[in-house]
């Protein structure tokens, strides 16, 4: 767990607790991400990481809330869940339907917003400066990660979205849910070497979490094409090895979505922004480069 250090004029100042839950999560940066925010800006607060499965999870939110806890991220496997235990939701995490920062409201209960969106953008197009605009993109996944992103993607002019999932029911629901037929398909997973080649392809899946191997054709890939996995370290390591197999022009992991989320959620809770980029390059050098 993290804890910033109190100023020393002042040792009447109230730690304001925060953590992030998941499943499983003892791998998670979040708590030294936001231990860097926090000393950037000189705020006190502690940032833990909880672990809890979706049996355990609303257990663990309501303890976390009788002990104080002020606000929260959510990670694997528990986006959805958490949007259903969400007294209020933000308009975007309601369009979305799954949330990865919850809020302490004033009268108890939680506030649920989700910046994975924003931060996947903020990566891809600020930091990384590519354009999305008219690629031909894949997303592989259909849960909270997927949820999480796919208006934003829209919303930056991709030209379509083809949404492939394993259980090809959970990718015609998110589908249904878009509401954008002229610009949203789905695909099922064994179609996928007849699907033609995407400018941009996001791995949004947990397979890099399990056992499991993606077995992606390299027919998905052509010379424009962006891939993007959105997790980092091992378990990015699957789909963004394929992916320079495949000759991808541009091969992306999620530590800059990562830290750019963070950063939003921090906002949320704090009321300013902080300086995302020396977390980055410190992060980055931390998971070797």
């Amino acid at each position: 767990m993290f804890e910033a250090p109190m100023p020393a004029d002042d040792a009447a100042v109230v730690v304001k607790r925060y953590a992030v839950f998941g499943w499983p999560v003892s791998h998670s940066r979040s708590p030294w991400i936001h231990a860097r925010f926090a000393e950037e800006l000189k705020l006190a607060m502690s940032y833990s990481a909880i672990e809890a499965d979706l049996d355990a999870f609303p257990a663990a939110l309501a303890a976390f809330e009788a002990g104080g806890g002020r606000g929260a991220n959510v990670t694997l496997p528990l986006k959805m869940l958490a949007a259903s235990k969400c007294k209020a939701l933000s308009p975007h995490a309601q369009r979305i339907g799954a949330v990865n920062t919850l809020s302490r409201l004033p009268e108890g209960g939680w506030r649920g917003d989700n910046t994975d969106g924003a931060g996947l953008i903020a990566d891809i197009a600020e930091r990384h400066r590519l354009d999305l605009r008219g690629r031909r993109t894949l997303v592989l996944g259909a849960g909270g990660a997927a949820h999480g992103i796919v208006y934003a993607l829209l919303d930056a002019g991709i030209a379509s979205l083809t949404i492939a999932n394993r259980s090809a029911e959970r990718a015609d629901e998110l589908a249904d849910a878009i509401g954008d037929p002229t610009r949203v398909h789905t695909v099922y997973w064994s179609d996928l070497r007849d699907a033609g080649a995407f400018e941009m392809i996001i791995d949004a899946t947990s397979a890099g979490h399990t056992s499991a191997r993606l077995d992606l054709p390299f027919s998905l890939v052509n010379l424009r094409t962006l891939a993007v996995s959105l997790n980092y370290g091992r378990a990015a390591a699957d789909f963004t090895g394929w992916a320079r197999a495949a000759r991808c022009e541009r091969v992306l992991d999620g530590v800059g979505m990562l830290v750019e989320q963070a950063a939003e959620a921090f906002a949320i809770w704090h009321g300013v922004r902080p300086d995302t980029e020396p977390v980055y390059q410190q992060l980055r050098q931390q998971l070797g480069g």
